[in-house]
């Protein structure tokens, strides 16, 4: 199974989670996480003081502490909200050039604006494209008529309804949306009160997935999860069982 480990995302720990922030804390809850079934890491990088940003200062010392975990495919975000100026965003992006240690892949949220060009400046240093499709936004249709749509890696459809009890529902809209994807992988998932119910679905449909703290921070029982590893390790339970059940285990 592809499942992805999302380490920190847009928290902080402020709430008194183990949210990793520094190169040192996310290798050590990285090592964890693959360790209890994590086949790609998902980073957010951080400043000394906790912020989000895509400068290559920045990115660097994440990407090559997390290289100490060899044949694990490393990704970044390229969100708008690290660097809100579509312009300098991709500036900070043509920078990676100079990284000696770039991610293997960065997220590119295709209803964001300045989208193409930075997934295009992506592909052009080498770095794979996860092509990120919100639900509730025109991202889908984006997708659909742009000439990068065949060389990304994947698409990453993120379904936003947080509600338990229509996530499920709102995860079949968006792939009916997507159609096949346009021909390419599809990582499905989902986050806080949605995370679970869209991880299970992703399981029933042989589809690649991912959990962690960026996504939630709870267990399918609603118990505060102490960890990456322990959302890895029961994300694989519920996975595993999900294959069983659809005949492919």
């Amino acid at each position: 199974m592809e499942l992805h480990v999302c380490l920190n995302g847009g928290r902080d720990g402020a709430d008194g989670t183990a949210v990793p922030l520094s190169p040192g804390a996310l290798v050590r809850s990285a090592a964890q996480a693959v360790a209890a079934g994590a086949t790609h890491i998902h980073v957010h990088p951080r400043t000394p003081c906790g912020r989000e940003s895509l400068s290559p200062r920045v990115v660097e010392p994440a990407v090559a502490a997390l290289r100490a975990l060899p044949g694990v495919p490393v990704g970044v975000t390229t969100g708008a909200w690290t660097e809100p100026d579509p312009a300098l965003r991709l500036e900070r992006v043509r920078g990676w050039s100079a990284l000696s240690a770039r991610p293997d892949f960065a997220s590119v949220n295709w209803h964001e604006p300045g989208a193409e060009a930075v997934a295009a400046q992506l592909l052009a240093l080498g770095i794979g494209v996860e092509a990120g499709i919100w639900s509730g936004t025109e991202g889908a249709a984006r997708f659909a008529a742009s000439p990068l749509r065949s060389r990304v890696l994947r698409v990453l459809a993120e379904v936003t309804d947080t509600e338990p009890d229509s996530a499920e529902e709102s995860a079949r809209a968006l792939l009916a949306e997507l159609g096949t994807g346009l021909g390419r992988p599809v990582l499905l998932h989902g986050e806080d009160g949605g995370a679970w119910p869209v991880l299970c679905l992703a399981g029933r449909l042989g589809l690649a997935t991912r959990i962690g703290l960026e996504d939630t921070l709870h267990l399918p029982d609603g118990e505060p999860a102490a960890s990456n590893a322990e959302l890895v390790a029961k994300a694989v339970t519920l996975l595993r069982a999900a294959e069983r059940d659809a005949g492919r285990g």
